[in-house]
């Protein structure tokens, strides 16, 4: 696999590599957590924590050359659930609406299926994450599940969690 990888002519994501990229690495991270309307992560999380999840061990983490964005990709389940795939995604504000998150996703994608992998799912997508509904649902994820109340949205109270999945 080479270091840098191109998506699409315009965004360039390479793999992370700690502690080296740590700083960049919560810059995305930081605002999303502590805002706590999209992630089921505790929005006091501790920075060393919040980059020990990102970058478990189990995943592949990538950065935008950038520092705008970044995500990861692992099984996500083990034994003989491992050829679904599941991936986290982290865009900062200012590369919002930039195509960051597309480009990720379709990077994601490709990673998924060069890995083996014969599907994508996400566990849980907050209902009210409006902006990332609308782009798995454009790159052909389908609702496969809801969970009633299950995510306690700061500013919203009690919202559903939602279950994607689509086939690679």
């Amino acid at each position: 696999m080479k270091a840098n990888q191109v998506v699409n002519g315009k965004l360039t994501l390479r793999r992370v590599t700690r502690p080296g990229d740590d700083a960049r690495l919560w810059a995305i991270l930081g605002p999303i957590f502590r805002a706590g309307d999209t992630y089921a992560i505790d929005p006091g999380i501790a920075e060393d924590d919040a980059l020990a999840y990102w970058c478990g061990p189990a995943h592949e983490t990538w950065l935008t050359e950038d520092g705008t964005g970044s995500y990861y990709l692992r099984a996500n389940q083990g034994g003989n659930g491992d050829h679904v795939c599941n991936a986290g995604f982290a865009t900062s504000q200012a590369a919002r609406g930039r195509g960051t998150a597309r480009g990720m996703l379709e990077h994601a994608l490709d990673r998924g299926r060069d890995r083996g992998f014969r599907a994508m799912q996400f566990n849980f997508v907050v209902s009210r994450n409006v902006r990332a509904l609308a782009i798995w649902s454009d790159y052909g994820f389908d609702i496969v599940g809801r969970v009633p109340q299950a995510f306690r949205h700061p500013e919203e109270g009690f919202v559903d969690a939602l279950v994607l999945h689509r086939f690679l």
